[in-house]
């Protein structure tokens, strides 16, 4: 073949071609050789999928559903490029009767769209929203693959790995960061034999350059870099990130900074002195003490006064689990919760801002009843004697160690003085 990158040679009979590449498949998932008609980038990735433990009658997993899904998918870069990808390849996609697919870097499908009656079929691989399409997963097929090798990839018949997908034929090219050059996610055409034409490929390398540059036009690297991140969860001294500058910060900078943070129109110093010490005699002079020395810390111009307010955005790891409990997403909310906030601060403001984020959490995880996700919590620090989360494990998974956890702490909540 002139170029080992397309599927199809010109004038090469496709019913043939898939015909010898079934033969030589099932030669290599019998004998482990590959025979000489298969491509060289369809050889290697079938090498790494049976070295990734995939089975040709493996299935992709659901990973992402209702509210998980729908909160990452807004939250995803490539959520803002998502109408210019459907110009470009919907009406393409559903002439053709064939699928517009975007994944995410990890091979996780965030949309499917295209023909009913395509997306129907398809649903029976399993290869709808949410499901995991990396080629570790599933093996060799276009959006995993691409994403593996890191350029545009086609996929023809049976040189998809798993036989679920042999029937389809796709091309999909991955999509990058214009600022930094990481991988984002993938740009994929799904459907019959025709999709094997040079054309296809050259035209889903071409719908993810253009995905690019809108990208850097709608996210100039400066406004990016005006956002400081805030890391306070599971931990005593918050880590706040700026302009490519980490600094740790004191006990006490740290409640500052949740405080403000999470009141980003300010507080007046009355307000924070209520909100910071539990000792109502401590005198408004040592609170302006700690804020000008927080002051010289961030640099000039970023905290004001009257009210005091931070004057850069800042996102917290605290706010992106309430934003996703907000939107129903529990188990990103779980996946995003790195332990209760600043656990050691007794400030009253933080304490009550802890007791909330770790109550919604628990709460929305009682409520959803997942196994795994009561048994993360159980075994967390914070979850060991967490009576309500240990009754709801052993109701959806009662096993002998979890029952005679739940038996303990019962037995404790009745003994005398117990409360």
């Amino acid at each position: 073949m002139t170029d080992s990158w397309l599927a199809l040679e010109p004038g090469t009979d496709p019913v043939e071609r898939a015909r010898t590449l079934r033969r030589a498949h099932e030669t290599f998932t019998e004998a482990g050789t590959v025979p000489r008609p298969v491509r060289p980038v369809v050889a290697e990735s079938w090498r790494r999928s049976v070295k990734a433990g995939v089975g040709p009658d493996s299935t992709a997993n659901v990973e992402l559903m209702d509210g998980d899904l729908g909160a990452y998918r807004a939250e995803h870069p490539l959520a803002r490029v998502m109408p210019l990808i459907r110009e470009l390849l919907g009406a393409f996609a559903a002439d053709g009767e064939h699928l517009l697919a975007v994944c995410d870097a990890h091979g996780r499908l965030l949309w499917v769209e295209g023909h009913p009656a395509t997306r129907r079929s398809a649903g029976r691989m399993n290869f709808v929203p949410g499901a995991r399409w990396a080629e570790s997963a599933v093996g060799t097929n276009a959006p995993g693959t691409a994403m593996a090798v890191g350029r545009p990839v086609q996929v023809f018949a049976a040189e998809h790995f798993v036989r679920r997908a042999q029937p389809w034929t796709c091309a999909a090219a991955p999509v990058h960061d214009p600022c930094t050059g990481r991988v984002l996610g993938a740009v994929d055409i799904t459907g019959g034999d025709g999709l094997a034409h040079p054309h296809s490929l050259g035209f889903v390398q071409a719908v993810a350059r253009a995905a690019e540059s809108q990208l850097a036009l709608l996210t100039p690297e400066p406004a990016a870099a005006r956002t400081a991140q805030l890391t306070a969860l599971g931990r005593d001294e918050a880590l706040l990130s700026a302009e490519g500058r980490s600094v740790r910060l004191s006990r006490r900078h740290s409640e500052l900074v949740v405080l403000l943070a999470h009141h980003p129109e300010g507080l007046t110093g009355d307000k924070l002195l209520c909100a910071l010490y539990e000792d109502e005699a401590v005198p408004p002079v040592t609170l302006r003490a700690e804020l000008a020395r927080l002051r010289g810390l961030l640099g000039p111009g970023r905290l004001a006064s009257r009210p005091y307010r931070l004057t850069m955005p800042v996102d917290s790891d605290a706010a992106v689990v309430e934003r996703r409990l907000r939107a129903g997403a529990v188990t990103a909310a779980a996946t995003a919760y790195a332990g209760p906030l600043l656990p050691g601060s007794r400030a009253p403001a933080v304490a009550r801002l802890r007791r909330r984020l770790a109550d919604g959490l628990r709460a929305a995880l009682v409520a959803r009843r997942d196994p795994d996700l009561l048994a993360d919590w159980a075994h967390a620090p914070w979850g060991e004697d967490d009576l309500d989360v240990w009754r709801a494990l052993v109701a959806v998974r009662p096993t002998a160690a979890a029952r005679a956890r739940l038996a303990a702490l019962e037995s404790e909540l009745a003994a005398p003085g117990a409360w």
